[in-house]
């Protein structure tokens, strides 16, 4: 198969990029992969890119790039939905750009990656290309607009890929487009091809954007509580957002300085949290939780808010980690408290986790994406069937409701009498 993802920015750090890339990579081993990067801002991307994947970077943004000058850059987009967050960034020569490129490729298999992509996918992809859209943010992370914008176009899709169960339930409860398959697959979160963490270093790491729904303001409190009773033990957070500076004084005004350090991004992470004994996410909400995925494939049993949607789907509370309650510093200390004084049973997770990780082997996931396109081309014409079937029943209800409209209006439309009117007739016309 020739499989064709449209990708945000290749070049830039972030979870989609990582886990698009992963993917690729793992669907390359046996078919034809192209990354379609919708921006390129600098050199070399940031990730290690698999040769066998074709990366084609669109509109080139770098400083003296002659895509600045063309006179479709100057100009908002159209094709991209307004109603997505990143529409400021995008140009009319990115719509221009997708267009042309996706009618010139003979693609099996279109991948949308985010919100405006996959309407682009709806819209662009070739007549005899399965339309995929993947959704990396949860439903309700989407304003209201946005998704009514999704609901008209997500129609077209042939599936909607969630990477939790919960989202993929919320979206066929709440968007169930007709004909439209959505299906929850896990990110690929690959070996990393290290030493397992032998659970004696006296370190809590944790990793991600520095925005305020990660909590690490949380973190950093709960982590005040534990300094006080297990001094020898440190907080790492890695990480670069826009929260940095309020993060570092508030571990100031905690007594935390050189026992919690801001450590900045790092990439890849996953060697930074071989070297620590728990990895803590206090999140508010998650998609996925991929840290906490990276870290129990290095063998560290992992503490995270049970919130919203993927913490509960990733850790097994008790067997590889612990879940608590959203918001909850005290919970949250208390969990790290007591691994941390009970070292034998935080190994024990440790290896648990080890085990429970290779439930993202690349080699499972890709079997599933495999077996969704068999099945997605196999079921075309029926759920074409339902698709149409949906649409007719829909015109049929609107024509239904515009006709009890007008019984319930029967003037609406006629010339109103001179007694409703309130105007009295002139001479002539009586």
């Amino acid at each position: 198969m020739r499989i064709v993802f449209l990708l945000h920015n290749a070049y830039a750090i972030g979870g989609t990029v990582r886990t698009t890339l992963n993917l690729a990579s793992a669907l390359a081993a046996r078919h034809d992969v192209e990354v379609v990067s919708l921006f390129r801002h600098r050199d070399t991307p940031r990730f290690g890119v698999d040769p066998r994947i074709r990366l084609v970077p669109l509109v080139d943004t770098r400083e003296g790039s002659a895509d600045r000058l063309d006179p479709a850059f100057a100009r908002p987009a159209e094709d991209f939905p307004a109603e997505d967050r990143r529409h400021p960034q995008y140009t009319r020569l990115h719509d221009l750009r997708v267009r042309d490129l996706l009618a010139r490729r003979d693609a099996d298999v279109v991948v949308g990656t985010r919100p405006g992509l996959n309407v682009y996918v709806s819209r662009f992809a070739p007549r005899g290309a399965l339309r995929v859209g993947q959704e990396h943010l949860r439903h309700d992370a989407h304003g209201k607009r946005l998704r009514a914008v999704l609901a008209r176009h997500y129609r077209r899709l042939d599936a909607l890929v969630t990477v939790t169960a919960a989202d993929a339930e919320v979206y066929r409860t709440r968007m169930a487009p007709p004909g439209v398959r959505v299906e929850p697959v896990p990110n690929i979160v690959p070996d990393a091809g290290l030493a397992p963490s032998d659970g004696s270093a006296k370190v809590v790491a944790a990793a991600g954007r520095l925005v305020a729904g990660k909590r690490f303001d949380l973190l950093l409190e709960a982590f005040s509580t534990v300094a006080a009773k297990e001094p020898e033990w440190r907080l790492r957070i890695y990480g670069g957002g826009a929260e940095r500076e309020n993060l570092r004084r508030l571990a100031d005004r905690l007594g935390l300085t050189g026992r919690a350090t801001l450590m900045g991004p790092v990439t890849p992470i996953e060697a930074e949290f071989a070297r620590a004994s728990l990895v803590v996410s206090a999140s508010d909400a998650e998609s996925f939780g991929m840290t906490l995925a990276e870290a129990m494939r290095c063998g560290v049993p992992v503490i995270s808010t049970d919130c919203p949607l993927g913490p509960a789907e990733i850790v097994t509370d008790g067997v590889d980690g612990l879940l608590v309650p959203v918001g909850d510093a005290r919970a949250l200390a208390e969990a790290m408290l007591d691994l941390i004084a009970d070292a034998p049973r935080r190994r024990a997770m440790g290896r648990a986790a080890l085990g429970s990780a290779r439930r993202y082997d690349a080699a499972g996931i890709v079997a599933r994406y495999e077996l969704l396109f068999a099945e997605l081309r196999a079921t075309r014409h029926r759920r074409a069937w339902d698709r149409n079937r949906a649409r007719v029943a829909g015109a049929v209800r609107r024509r239904f409701r515009a006709a009890g409209h007008r019984m319930r209006a029967p003037w609406a439309g006629r010339p109103r009498s001179p007694a409703r009117t309130g105007i009295r007739p002139t001479a002539r016309e009586t």
